[in-house]
C-alpha cells in the first residue's frame, strides 16, 4: 500500500505540479510527448488506478495511450492500468481492487456511468478520490472531480461552420450521421447541431444514425445516400464510424457536398490536408485520460491548477470542442488520434 500524499509538499512542489497539469489540461497530449515535472523529492510515489472501456475503436485507444505517456513522462506517477472492458461487472472489480490496493487516487471512464456510480461512492468514502472522464456518474459525490468533452459544443461548432459555408443558401440540404441515437451524448450533439443550424435557418434535412464503428458508419451512409439524392453537406459525428462514411461516398461515386468529420482522427486531418471532401472535424479531446491522471496527482498532492486563484482543484472541467480546417489543421495533426 502507498503512503498517502498530503499537501504538505513544498511551494515549490505545488508550482510545479500546477503548472505540468495545467499544461496538459490546457493542449492535451501530443503524441508520445507530455508535460514533465520534478518527481517528489522523497523518492514517493503517487499510486493512481486507471481504468477505462476496451480500446474498440481510435479514440478510446488513444484515451489510455494518453494517460499511460502522461504518467510516463512523470516518475512520481505510479500508474496501474487495468484492461479496457465494456464488462460493467469487470470493471467494477477493478475499481474494488483499486480500493483494497489503498491506490492514492482512480481515474475512471466508466463504461455505463450509472452502472459504476454505487463503486465510485465507495471509493470516495473510502478517502481515494475519483476523477470521472468523460461518461458522467449520476451522483455528484461519486467523483472528487469530472472532466468532460462538450458534445453539444460539438454539434453547435459543426453547425456553425456549416452555417459559414452555405448560410446564403436557405434551400441547402444538410444531412447528419449520427452515432448511437439513444445515447445522451449523441442527443446532446444534435441538439447543439440543430440549435446552431437554426441560427442561419438552415435544419436537417435527412438524419440517420450508426454505432461508432466502421461498418455501422458504412451501412448508415449507404443508406443515407441512397434516400438523398442532393445533400450539400453532412455532418458525420465520429470520425472512426467516419472510415466507413467515407468508403459509402467513393462507392456511391457523389461528390455534390462536403463533410464535417466529428472527434479529430489523425485520417480526417489529412483528408483535409488533401483538399478532399472533408474539410473540416470537430475535435472532442481524447486528451481526457491523460488530463485525469493530472487531476488525480494534483488532488493526491492537495495541489491546484495553475493560474487560478483558487486553491483547490475545480469538481468540472469542460474540454472545448474546435473546428480543425485546412487553416489550423496543421496545429492539431501531431496530437489526434488514427481511426
Amino acid at each position: 500500500m502507498s503512503k498517502r500524499i498530503t499537501s504538505t509538499r513544498s511551494g515549490l512542489r505545488r508550482a510545479g505540479l500546477a503548472l505540468g497539469a495545467g499544461a496538459v489540461i490546457a493542449g492535451g497530449v501530443a503524441g508520445s510527448a507530455a508535460a514533465t515535472t520534478e518527481p517528489a523529492g522523497d523518492g514517493e510515489q503517487i499510486v493512481i488506478g486507471f481504468s477505462a472501456p476496451a480500446a474498440d475503436h481510435g479514440w478510446m485507444a488513444a484515451i489510455t495511450e494518453n494517460a499511460r505517456a502522461y504518467a510516463e513522462a512523470n516518475p512520481d506517477i505510479d500508474l496501474r492500468v487495468a484492461d479496457g472492458t465494456n464488462d460493467v461487472n469487470l470493471q467494477i472489480s477493478q475499481v474494488e481492487t483499486f480500493i483494497n490496493d489503498g491506490v492514492d487516487a482512480i481515474v475512471l471512464l466508466p463504461f455505463d456511468g450509472a452502472a459504476l456510480t454505487p463503486i465510485a461512492l465507495q471509493a470516495m468514502e473510502a478517502g481515494i478520490p475519483v476523477i470521472n472522464v468523460d461518461r458522467e456518474f449520476d451522483d455528484p459525490n461519486a467523483s472528487r472531480a469530472t472532466i468532460l468533452g462538450d458534445n453539444y459544443g460539438m454539434g453547435v461548432s459543426a453547425g456553425q461552420y456549416i452555417c459559414g459555408e452555405l448560410g446564403d443558401n436557405p434551400d441547402a440540404v444538410v444531412a447528419e450521421i449520427q452515432g448511437i441515437a439513444s445515447l445522451p451524448l449523441t442527443q446532446d450533439r444534435s441538439r447543439g447541431f440543430a440549435d446552431a443550424l437554426a441560427e442561419c435557418g438552415l435544419d436537417v434535412d435527412n438524419q440517420v444514425s450508426a454505432e461508432f464503428t466502421v461498418e455501422s458508419g458504412e451501412e448508415a451512409a449507404a443508406n443515407l445516400l441512397q434516400a438523398a439524392p442532393q445533400i450539400d453537406a453532412i455532418w458525420n459525428h465520429d470520425d472512426d464510424q467516419g472510415v466507413g462514411v467515407m468508403a459509402a461516398i467513393a462507392t456511391a461515386g457523389r461528390d455534390e457536398f462536403f463533410v464535417v468529420g466529428g472527434a479529430g482522427s489523425a485520417n480526417v486531418m489529412r483528408e483535409i490536408q488533401e483538399g478532399g471532401l472533408v474539410r473540416a472535424t470537430v475535435i472532442y479531446p481524447a486528451s481526457q485520460g491523460a488530463d485525469g491522471v493530472a487531476l488525480a496527482r494534483l488532488v493526491a498532492n492537495g495541489e491546484a491548477l495553475a493560474d487560478l486563484v483558487d486553491v483547490e482543484v475545480p469538481r468540472l472541467i469542460q474540454l472545448y470542442a474546435p473546428v480543425v480546417t485546412a487553416d489550423n489543421v496543421d496545429q492539431y495533426i501531431d496530437s489526434a488520434f488514427e481511426s
